[in-house]
């Protein structure tokens, strides 16, 4: 088999600069989700044709297992595959099926794309079509005692083909010969003056191909992306999805419907997220953690039992060991922490390696990066960080050692001992506050 993928479009009503394709569907470009699905297929190559963009569509995708063909001008769809076909030709070995995909149809699940190629085989033309109460804009699947006999666009129906409920979904699967005599046959004598791929089903029809279909379980499957509003109400699917998923591996969310997966989550038993809680990259969270309202958490490595938030963000390589507890407005980035230790309030710990049974307390910042390079700091088990500290890095806190609230470390804190610098306070007598002058 291979895998075709439409992502040539322009995408105006998107209102962006930015490639259709390339738009963010949790937190990753639409396209990217269509690729995933695609590998999970195992096809033997991926050709996407591209157009609108195009540099920036390639650039953002440098896998070397894809072929890229350039659509231009863009033609329509019948088009855009014709374009792929001699890549796929002149490659060893041919394939007995072809499967179109779309760059901007990101849900699609990849057992309803097995079902699909199972039914077009190796004689057959398959198409994945739906049944919608409103099928307005889709093309209509047209039938004759129950046979699929061609497809008509929107612009060209009649007023009874418009009242059919079962549409196109553009996705379907042939064998790749039949496209090779289909394609050259293709008419732009149509509303849209475009090379429609739909035609390919009354040729198929007309040289006795059979023509079967194959619905989705769920018609957001096949749901496109065309403006900002339809690639909003495709996110919450998505993360409705994540959600479900979630649940049923017995995580506890406090509301399904505000919570932000932007790659993948691993959760252990009994671990609690509450509202608002945005996760990025690769996060894992180990059994009875609680993650507290509004928190950021990308890339990072939560241990059992902690605690996170409320309004925590842990960036990238932060490392949490069993039972940490890490409070509101603390930021934690490429650091770790020891079992039992505490940052519950307003830090900053960057660059840091923290110990076991460490107390960081309010406003301590780890002062890593000196305006070219960064530098770590290390908080070795048992010591206490008063608050208010700046550790300026590289800077060494010893085992058990104490610095003092309101302290600026420049040098190495010796294990076990009190360590602070502060200037001398003074009280100055008869000192008064000024006064704002009267205004002439």
């Amino acid at each position: 088999m291979d895998i075709v993928i439409l992502a040539a479009g322009q995408g105006k009503r998107m209102r962006s600069a930015l490639p259709k394709v390339l738009q963010p569907l949790a937190g990753r470009p639409l396209l990217s989700h269509v690729l995933e699905t695609a590998r999970a297929l195992s096809p033997r190559r991926i050709c996407i044709v591209y157009g609108h963009g195009g540099a920036a569509v390639r650039q953002a995708f440098p896998d070397e297992d894809l072929i890229w063909v350039q659509q231009e001008p863009q033609l329509g769809t019948g088009h855009a595959v014709a374009q792929a076909l001699p890549a796929l030709a002149s490659l060893d070995g041919p394939a007995a099926t072809i499967l179109v995909l779309y760059g901007d149809v990101p849900l699609i699940r990849p057992s309803t794309l097995e079902r699909l190629v199972k039914a077009a085989g190796q004689d057959k033309l398959a198409l994945l079509t739906a049944e919608l109460a409103n099928p307005f804009g889709y093309g209509r699947i047209v039938r004759s005692h129950g046979k699929v006999v061609r497809i008509v666009e929107e612009k060209d129906a009649s007023d009874e083909e418009r009242q059919i409920r079962e549409v196109n979904t553009g996705i379907l699967a042939a064998p790749r010969e039949g496209f090779a005599r289909w394609l050259p046959k293709l008419s732009n004598a149509n509303a849209q003056g475009e090379y429609y791929l739909t035609d390919i089903v009354a040729l198929a029809v007309a040289e006795g191909m059979p023509v079967v279909t194959v619905h989705p379980d769920d018609t957001w499957e096949t749901d496109g992306v065309n403006d900002k509003a339809q690639l909003a109400r495709l996110e919450r699917i998505h993360q409705r999805n994540q959600a479900a998923r979630l649940m049923a591996a017995g995580v506890t969310l406090a509301d399904p419907e505000r919570i932000d997966i932007r790659g993948e989550l691993i959760c252990g038993r009994d671990v609690f997220i509450d509202v608002g809680c945005v996760f990025e990259g690769r996060v894992e969270i180990g059994d009875g953690s609680r993650i507290l309202p509004y928190c950021v958490i990308q890339d990072a490595v939560i241990g059992k039992d902690c605690t996170v938030g409320p309004f925590a963000r842990l960036r990238p390589k932060t490392v949490l060991a069993d039972d940490v507890h890490v409070g509101n407005f603390v930021e934690i980035k490429n650091s770790t922490l020891g079992a039992h230790s505490k940052a519950n309030h307003l830090s900053y710990l960057g660059d840091a390696t923290i110990g076991q049974d460490v107390n960081v307390g309010a406003g301590t910042i780890t002062c890593n990066y000196d305006g070219a390079n960064k530098h770590r700091t290390v908080i070795e088990d048992e010591a206490f960080i008063g608050s208010d500290t700046q550790l300026v890095a590289p800077v060494t806190v010893g085992r058990g050692a104490t610095v003092g609230a309101g302290t600026t470390l420049t040098r190495d804190a010796p294990p076990g001992q009190l360590t602070l610098s502060r200037a001398k306070q003074v009280t100055v007598p008869g000192w008064k506050r000024p006064v704002k002058k009267n205004k002439e």
